[in-house]
Formats: structure tokens, C-alpha cells, sequence
């Protein structure tokens, strides 16, 4: 019991407390065939080398993007992070002053987490920006809840059908007991989505992709302007923040509301995580915005000074009333983006973005040569859709085992036979290299022949 004090007397009296039978009474909620049956066998008591090494067999058990070349993006994507990044994020005014209730001794978070609210505001050419938000498909469920706030009464979103399925099954988890609907289209890798035909009187707001999950590019003009003349907000969520180099920003498109991924600036893959939420807004909104936010003040001397602002957003102070139950922000993580924003520059953003776009094209038109491969978007940032002459996921599988991942099956976001069997979505970043290319092309002729 060293190391766990709970005795067997002390859990059954946890587990009659809240009125369970035992503790796998508390996962019922988790789909069976998501549980693991078992879990490895593990010996009582290791010494610490020993158990290191067997955390090392399990690690050695999986395929590492960084060891492999690897075209995987849907959500997350691996850049260049350079180490100026990493040796700051770990000095200790950063690392143990995560919480800046107290604006006295918190001047240094505040102000960073000030610098990154304006970096995601010019990037996604909106007015205002919070201090982060957990996960772009988070961000995004919350941009719904906030939509329903601004448009009051109106109990209706549409969500493309292009948006991540990721984060529309959290929207839809976010949403479950609200009474709020949610109407989704149809994935169109075409992209020919046809969102105005489910737009009603009753609709708060509609929520697209761009660049799609599909890679697509769009201009949101047109569909920004059809839905402010019908009272309708536009929400965009953006999963590759690098596109925001390149691509007209939601801002300019006449977006209502931006939401993201910032994980492609200075935070890691780390198989899926931790990231962080981008989310920002048009001024007239602020005050239904989700968050925190760290604005500008002066003291009594005058001096600048950065506090939290518009508190009443937090469930702290207005608990039910409040526009979110966010107590806390992904603050290391916005450290990071922040920093590697900084190193980059507003020159070096978009050079780095151009890099991304050339990369991917040029990958491309190498693949649409190869028989039984054929292009399916024609406008693209660094990620794109290509289909093939069968069902994908069993190819991606396959170059799995030979040491490429050549991409993430779309049938793996939406299920199979939802008419996306056949379409390998893949991502190309400056990680790419010569060698890569000309391995994935290979793997691809061969498996395909």
C-alpha cells in the first residue's frame, strides 16, 4: 500500500457514496468496443530499470511518425519547432505560474497570454481573441454555444459535413442535453456542399472547415454574405493554423466567429495531444465569448499593467449564468505557439506557409501520375485527397507495416460505406523530405499495380 493508500474498505465505501456496485460500474458510459478487453500483464513490484525497459517494448510496439515518413495530418500536423521553443517553455516563471488569478505576481503569464491573443487575432483577421481554449473540435463546440447566446431564441446549427468528424462528435457531445439542434450535411469531397438548403428561420448559425478535412480551400465570401442577410453567424474552424499564412483569413471572408488548432505553431504532436484551442470573435461579441481573457490596464502609478478582464464569462463568478464552465486555459501550450510565433515573425509565417503549399503540390502531381491514383482537390493549402482504384484503408495498412504512413483513410473519420472508401487524404509539411516522396511513391506503384 505504499504507493496506493486506499484500502479495500475505503473504495466500497467510496463506490456506496455515489451509489455503484463496483468500479467498472463508473465506464459504463464507454462503448464496450472501445474498452480494452485486458490490459497487458504487469508484475507486482519492478525495480525501475526494469520497468523502463518494458515501457520501452510497449512504446517500440508502435510506429512513430518521426522515425518513418509520414503524410498523416486530418487535425494534427508535424512541423519544425525550434529548440529556442522547448529551452523557454521550461524555465520555471513559465512552468509554475500557470494560474494568473492573482495579477500582482502573475504580470509574465498575463502579458504572454496577452501578445498570444493578438497574434491569433491578426492571423485570423478577427477584433478579439481569448487566452486558449482547450482543443480546436472543444473550441469549436463552444463557438455553437456561444452562437446560441448571441442569436438568443433561435435553437438551430447547421454544420458542414467537410468540418472533422472529430469535432463534430464533440459538438455533438457538448450539445447532447441542450436543447439545441444540430444539422449536419453530407460529406462532398467535391465540394460542391450544398449548406443554404438547411438554413431556416430558426438557425443560429452554420459552421464550416477551411481548408475542409478534405484539404479543400474555399472562398467563404459569398456564403458569409448570403448568411448575415438572413441573420445567420458564420463560424469557421481552421485545423492547420499555418493555412492562416497563406489563405485569406476567416476575418476577411466575413466570419462571425474563428476557431482552431493551433498545434501546427511550437506544440508537438504528442500522439494527439495536448494542443491548444484558438478562438476569436468580432468585438461586438466579447462579452459572450467563452474563456479567459487577458486584457491591458494601467495601476495607480499609471504603469501598464495585464489582469484577467470580463470575468463574469467564468462559472467562478456567475456559475450557471456564466458563457462557459472554463476554468483554465492550455497556458504552456499557448506559451509555445506563442514563442515559435514570435521566432517566425510575420515574414517567416508566410514564408514558412509557402514552403507547406509548394511542398505539397509538387507531392501532389508526383502521385496523381501513378495508376490508380487520381486528384480530388483541385485548391489546397498543404493537405489534399486523392483516390484510389480500391478501398484505402486496407493500402494504408499496408505501407503501415512496410514503414510508410502515406495518410489517414477517410473512411477511418466517417465509416466505411459512407462513400469515402476509396479516398486516402494526405499531408505534406516542410518534415517532408526527398527521400520521403520517393519512398511513398514507390510504396504506392507497387501496392497498387
Amino acid at each position: 500500500m505504499r504507493y496506493l493508500p486506499q484500502t479495500a474498505e475505503s473504495r466500497r465505501d467510496m463506490l456506496s457514496r455515489v451509489g455503484v456496485g463496483g468500479i467498472d460500474d463508473l465506464f459504463q458510459d464507454v462503448p464496450s468496443d472501445l474498452r480494452n478487453p485486458e490490459f497487458p500483464t504487469l508484475s507486482d513490484h519492478l525495480g525501475e530499470l526494469a520497468v523502463e525497459r518494458r515501457l520501452a517494448d510497449y512504446a517500440a510496439q508502435s510506429v512513430s511518425p518521426a522515425e518513418v515518413p509520414s503524410f498523416l495530418g486530418c487535425g494534427t500536423y508535424r512541423h519544425h519547432i525550434p529548440a529556442t521553443v522547448d529551452h523557454l517553455i521550461q524555465r520555471s516563471e513559465y512552468l509554475t505560474a500557470y494560474t494568473p488569478y492573482q495579477p500582482e505576481i502573475s504580470q509574465g503569464t498575463l502579458q504572454t497570454l496577452f501578445e498570444f491573443q493578438t497574434q491569433v487575432a491578426m492571423i485570423t483577421g478577427m477584433e478579439v481573441a481569448n487566452a486558449s481554449m482547450y482543443d480546436g473540435a472543444t473550441a469549436t463546440a463552444e463557438a455553437v454555444l456561444m452562437a446560441h447566446r448571441v442569436a438568443k431564441k433561435k435553437t438551430r446549427t447547421v454544420v458542414s459535413g467537410n468540418l472533422n468528424p472529430h469535432y463534430a462528435d464533440t459538438t455533438r457531445t457538448m450539445l447532447r442535453y441542450t436543447d439545441f439542434e444540430l444539422a449536419f450535411g453530407d460529406a462532398t469531397p467535391a465540394g460542391d456542399e450544398d449548406l443554404l438548403s438547411l438554413v431556416d428561420d430558426n438557425t443560429a448559425a452554420v459552421v464550416v472547415q477551411n481548408p475542409d478535412v478534405f484539404g479543400r480551400v474555399r472562398d467563404l465570401t459569398p456564403l458569409a454574405d448570403e448568411l448575415h442577410q438572413r441573420g445567420v453567424l458564420l463560424i469557421v474552424s481552421v485545423t492547420e493554423a499555418l493555412s492562416l499564412g497563406l489563405v485569406a483569413s476567416p476575418g476577411e471572408m466575413g466570419a462571425d466567429i474563428v476557431v482552431g488548432e493551433g498545434q501546427s505553431i511550437g506544440v508537438a504532436t504528442s500522439f494527439g495531444g495536448p494542443h491548444v484551442g484558438l478562438f476569436a470573435c468580432r468585438q461586438k461579441f466579447v462579452r459572450q465569448m467563452p474563456g479567459r481573457l487577458a486584457g491591458e490596464t494601467v495601476d495607480q502609478d499609471g504603469r501598464r499593467g495585464y489582469v484577467l478582464t470580463l470575468n463574469a464569462r467564468e462559472q467562478h463568478i456567475r456559475r450557471e449564468k456564466a458563457t462557459s464552465n472554463i476554468c483554465t486555459n492550455a497556458g504552456l501550450c499557448s506559451l509555445a505557439f506563442s514563442i515559435h510565433m514570435s521566432l517566425l515573425g510575420e515574414a517567416g509565417f508566410t514564408g514558412l506557409a509557402e514552403v507547406n503549399h509548394r511542398a505539397a503540390s509538387a507531392v501532389a502531381d508526383r502521385l496523381a501520375a501513378i495508376d490508380g491514383v487520381e486528384l480530388q482537390t483541385d485548391a489546397f493549402f498543404n493537405e489534399f485527397t486523392v483516390k484510389l482504384n480500391r478501398p484505402a484503408a486496407p493500402v494504408a495498412d499496408q505501407l503501415a507495416r512496410e514503414g510508410v504512413l502515406a495518410g489517414i483513410p477517410a473512411s477511418r473519420l466517417y465509416g466505411e460505406g459512407a462513400g469515402v472508401d476509396d479516398l486516402l487524404i494526405l499531408a505534406v509539411t516542410e518534415l517532408n523530405t526527398e527521400d520521403d516522396v520517393a519512398t511513398l511513391e514507390a510504396a504506392l506503384q507497387e501496392v497498387l499495380a
